[in-house]
């Protein structure tokens, strides 16, 4: 790939060769800042369950074949990580929005047809796996948060050394995510689910049913962890059924099970350590 700095205006050019045609090339967002083209900053959906799920859905449709399952990139063909865009590039939703939407003339990025509704969409998902921590996070209660956790989410995650393994360890989750994606993955968990985090139900040739977390996988062997968090191979000859569930093994905590003060209390204990 060779950059060229245009001059006096500061923007980069991006050309590129060996690429697949099938590129969606977001990877422009990494290095080329597009203005805001539709008259707004702010992402209307951003935070939106519903919107980061359809927007998941057509990030996978779009761009995990390049950018991978959870927009973290893949090394061989030079696809970034886009979890850092906002992160690195301090890039506005507007500014993403237009890339998407428009293109960048001179470069692989390619305009898109899709509306307005479903780039914000889109974006929303973006944001949502962003790594760029939580800024501003509410007053909580560390001892109560600490109790919370223990209370809800320590059966599946662990952080600062309490709960178990099942989910991702939570510890410096709070200087990775942000306070809106961190409460979308708590409301509406079915979102997004991450690589090594998908679910599979299995029916052996006895008929007892196996459900957990695929860890890998070959021709011959599925490992998994199942929903006990005991790490399992399971022979593919002798399974009579293989169901690849497309949501979380995480409940879903709506506000009236853990209240969002509740949530500011464990999301404080996950960054203290407390």
């Amino acid at each position: 790939m060779k950059i060229y700095r245009s001059s006096g205006s500061g923007s980069l050019n991006l050309c590129a060769s060996g690429y697949p045609g099938a590129l969606l090339s977001l990877a422009v967002l990494l290095f080329v800042v597009a203005p805001p083209l539709f008259g707004q900053s702010v992402n209307p959906f951003e935070g939106d369950a519903r919107a980061i799920r359809g927007g998941a859905g057509l990030f996978r449709a779009q761009c995990a074949t390049c950018h991978g399952a959870d927009a973290k990139g893949i090394v061989s063909i030079e696809a970034p990580d886009l979890t850092q865009i906002w992160k690195r590039q301090k890039l506005s939703a507007g500014a993403v929005f237009g890339s998407i939407r428009n293109g960048i003339p001179g470069s692989i990025m390619p305009s898109h047809s899709l509306t307005d509704t479903e780039v914000w969409m889109l974006v929303a998902y973006l944001q949502s796996v962003a790594e760029t921590g939580v800024i501003g996070l509410p007053v909580g209660d560390r001892g109560a948060g600490r109790e919370a956790f223990v209370e809800n989410c320590s059966e599946c995650h662990r952080a600062h050394g309490v709960g178990e393994s099942l989910g991702p360890n939570l510890t410096g989750i709070t200087l990775q995510r942000s306070l809106e994606s961190l409460v979308a993955s708590v409301r509406d968990p079915d979102a997004f689910v991450g690589r090594g985090y998908k679910v599979v139900r299995l029916i052996n040739s006895k008929g007892r049913e196996i459900t957990g977390l695929i860890k890998s996988e070959d021709a011959f062997s599925i490992q998994l962890q199942d929903d006990t968090g005991r790490l399992r191979s399971v022979i593919k000859a002798d399974l009579q059924t293989v169901e690849r569930l497309s949501g979380s093994l995480m409940p879903e905590f709506a506000s009236r099970k853990l209240i969002d003060q509740e949530l500011f209390d464990i999301f404080n204990f996950l960054q203290s350590g407390a």
